[in-house]
C-alpha cells in the first residue's frame, strides 16, 4: 500500500489512480463516447465524468475532443469504419480507447482483429489497460510522421 502527500482521493494518475486516471483523461478534458449502450460499465463512465469535471459528449457534438470512448463489440460491425468515424472529431495528438469485453467475456474482440484494424484505419496501437471487471481498453493513437 503506498500512501501520497497530502493524501487526497482526487489523484489522476500513478499506481493508485483510478481507470480514469489510468487512462489519461484530466479536469477539462472533452472526452467523445460513442457506442454506449445497455452493457457498457456505468461505474467507469461516473469515474471519467468525475475527473474530467464535465459529461461526455456524443456523436453529434461538433466540435473537436480530446479523446474519444469507443465501446465495441464483436458484432458491431466492422472495425475499420469504426475507428474511421471515431477520427471524424478527434484533435490531433488525441487518442481513441477502443473499450472491448474482456477475453472470455460475450462479444469478446480478438486482439488481433484490433491489431489488424489499426493500421487500416491510420492508427498505432501503444498500450492495452485494464479499466473495468468486464472490459479493457486499447488506446489508439495515429503514428507521429516525420516533419
Amino acid at each position: 500500500m503506498s500512501s501520497t502527500a497530502g493524501g487526497g482521493s482526487t489523484q489522476t494518475d500513478g499506481p493508485d489512480a483510478g481507470p480514469a486516471g489510468r487512462l489519461g483523461f484530466k479536469p477539462g478534458m472533452v472526452i467523445q463516447e460513442l457506442g454506449w449502450d445497455n452493457d457498457t460499465d456505468d461505474e467507469l463512465r461516473v469515474a471519467i465524468e468525475d475527473t474530467i469535471d464535465a459529461d461526455m459528449v456524443d456523436g453529434d457534438y461538433g466540435n473537436v475532443v480530446d479523446a474519444v470512448l469507443l465501446w465495441w463489440r464483436a458484432d458491431d460491425g466492422d472495425l475499420v469504419d469504426g475507428l474511421v468515424d471515431a477520427l471524424t472529431d478527434l484533435v490531433g495528438g488525441g487518442a481513441i480507447w477502443l473499450l472491448t469485453p474482456k477475453v472470455g467475456r460475450a462479444q469478446a474482440v480478438e486482439a488481433a482483429d484490433i491489431a489488424e484494424a489499426a493500421p487500416i484505419a491510420g492508427l498505432a496501437q501503444t498500450t492495452t489497460a485494464a479499466v473495468s471487471k468486464d472490459w479493457q481498453a486499447t488506446r489508439l493513437v495515429a503514428p507521429k510522421t516525420p516533419a
